[in-house]
């Protein structure tokens, strides 16, 4: 029962640091009219955010095997309450910066600590638990463009960001209140060589590094700039931001569902297909028809790319020996995420050059095919591996 409320109090934690990641994205128009900035400009603020999620997941990876991993995700609430702060008073775009890569450091750590320790909580329904994590974290990214407007309306884009700070000083109490009266697992006892770790199980890191900075890539271009896309599109700004929040609230379930059905079914294959899913919607969101083909289609693209995130952790934390989890997925993470966290500034001075939203993105769904023939090509060869080393 008590490993139930701390992994309660988990859910509460990271539906806040992936909210604070996410809630750049319905700010971007905000932000231009407050600092009279371009596209860029702002481009480069959320991908500071992203970039700062990169940053510290290697060295916590190897942080983890010094410190016990309920002790790191308290300290990330932490940093998140105090970049919050911090934004809620800038008076410039540097600072605003600053801010939000402090925002990514907290959410970046949050995930290496957190998703080992969940795995662990649970390990016979691995892909189960983190489904219900992922969910919870995906329901801050869904109410991610309602709270802006809600903020909007009571006050200004600060708003977001004093709640966000204070809830995350509450849960941190809440989670370390639990902490304290949880046994926890003694699973990531062994995990003490990260470079051990990584020569072990490169060809699984290697495999799931490609798979998602490939798609986190396209998907950090595609939702950041989606609000702009729609208004190019005909959507007025309430609109846009609505539908938005119905792309990431898509999602919802799909962290449930995937989790489920990544115990029970052979990964490889799912993994390629969502891929191969998540290639054809963003390609199909470009294509000139009318508002209900796009919300369609926006809505679909909400379910599948968010289909891939549970899928390749369990595909990860699901086979990893307890020796090798946390530093070996620190790895991992920190390394694709280093490459998809450009996604965002890539868009932004791809448009402000000239180019149309709609080049951009079948630009990129293109090269998501390829990316997808070559990992086809390399399973039926029998050279992509099903699961790590033992």
């Amino acid at each position: 029962m008590t490993r139930r409320r701390l992994f309660g109090s988990l859910c509460t934690l990271v539906f806040l640091v992936n909210l604070a990641r996410v809630v750049f994205a319905p700010l971007v128009e905000p932000l231009q009219a407050a600092f009279t900035t371009t596209n860029a400009t702002i481009g480069l603020t959320v991908t500071l955010a992203w970039l700062g999620s990169a940053l510290p997941r290697i060295p916590t990876g190897y942080l983890l095997t010094r410190v016990p991993r309920h002790y790191v995700v308290g300290a990330t609430g932490l940093v998140l309450a105090a970049a919050s702060a911090f934004i809620a008073a800038a008076d410039t775009v540097p600072e605003v910066m600053v801010g939000a890569f402090l925002m990514g450091i907290a959410s970046g750590a949050y995930f290496i600590a957190a998703n080992p320790l969940v795995s662990e909580l649970f390990p016979r329904r691995v892909g189960t638990a983190l489904g219900v994590h992922g969910m919870a974290s995906q329901i801050g990214a869904a109410v991610a463009s309602l709270l802006v407007s809600v903020a909007l309306f009571v006050g200004d884009w600060r708003t977001t960001f004093h709640a966000i700070g204070l809830a995350a000083l509450l849960s941190t109490v809440g989670f370390a209140l639990m902490a304290r009266r949880t046994q926890l697992p003694e699973a990531g006892t062994d995990d003490r060589d990260l470079l051990a770790a990584v020569r072990h199980q490169w060809r699984i890191v290697l495999a799931g590094v490609v798979v998602i900075s490939a798609s986190g890539f396209v998907w950090q271009g595609v939702f950041n700039f989606l609000d702009s896309y729609l208004r190019t599109r005909g959507f007025s700004g309430g609109d846009a931001r609505l539908l938005l929040t119905g792309v990431f609230a898509a999602g919802v379930p799909a962290f449930a569902v995937t989790g489920w059905l990544a115990d029970r079914v052979r990964i490889v294959p799912l993994l390629l297909s969502i891929l191969a899913g998540f290639a054809l919607c963003v390609f199909a969101l470009t294509l000139p028809f009318g508002t209900v083909w796009v919300v369609a289609v926006a809505l679909v693209m909400g379910y599948v790319i968010h289909s891939l995130f549970p899928a390749m952790d369990t595909y990860l934390l699901g086979s990893l020996p307890d020796r090798h989890r946390a530093s070996a997925y620190a790895v991992y993470s920190g390394t694709m995420m280093l490459v998809q966290a450009t996604g965002s500034w890539a868009v932004g001075l791809l448009t402000d050059a000239g180019f149309s939203f709609p080049l951009i993105y079948r630009s990129f769904a293109v090269g998501l095919a390829v990316v997808l023939l070559a990992l086809v090509v390399t399973y039926r060869a029998g050279r992509l591996p099903t699961g790590a080393r033992a």
